[in-house]
């Protein structure tokens, strides 16, 4: 087995996991019941799907520029998805959506920025 077999075989394994969490996420996203539950499939398993899918990728491209702009992709990915995550949970705890009653600390009900009153 040569060396590019072998990052054939890495490129190709890291793929199919990316693929896989990716898969789990958007069942997440269809089979969680309240918002919570879905911003948390939404992030943390497309996040890492999307990791190891430009990883895999980065095996397979020859030009180091492509290689840089999977990079950025990443990059961008995990800067934005987090805070995207912490718009929708504030957001929908304003609007008094989601199973607020099952939550075990809730940290913004006294705060500034908690839900109105009513």
């Amino acid at each position: 087995m040569t060396g590019r077999d072998v990052l054939d075989v890495l490129s190709a394994v890291l793929l199919l996991s990316g693929v896989a969490f990716s898969v789990v996420a958007g069942l997440g996203l269809l089979r969680l019941p309240d918002v919570f539950s879905r911003m948390h499939a939404a992030t943390k398993p497309s996040t890492l799907g999307l990791a190891l899918i430009l990883s895999g990728a980065a095996l397979r491209v020859e030009d180091r520029g492509d290689a840089a702009t999977l990079l950025l992709v990443g990059v961008f990915q995990f800067v934005t998805v987090p805070v995207g995550a912490h718009m929708i949970g504030r957001s929908s705890y304003r609007a008094g959506t989601g199973a607020l009653d099952d939550l075990v600390v809730d940290e913004l009900r006294d705060s500034d920025g908690g839900r109105p009153a009513g």
